[in-house]
């Protein structure tokens, strides 16, 4: 996913079915610098982890 699309989600109010790994996930903040993304599974907010953009896949 590019940096752009990736913070476009993380700054909208509707849910992107976005996965990471096949694990549907929320973004939660985009670093646009090391291009890597702050998510968690959806519903499992203490999972939060860093991972590279191109990890994400939109569906």
């Amino acid at each position: 996913m590019n940096v752009q699309r990736a913070k476009e989600i993380a700054a909208s109010p509707v849910m992107a079915n976005v996965t990471c790994d096949g694990i549907p996930v929320y973004i939660q903040h985009v670093d646009e610098q090391n291009e890597t993304a702050r998510i968690y599974p959806l519903g499992e907010p203490e999972k939060e982890r860093t991972v590279p953009l191109d990890s994400l896949i939109e569906h």
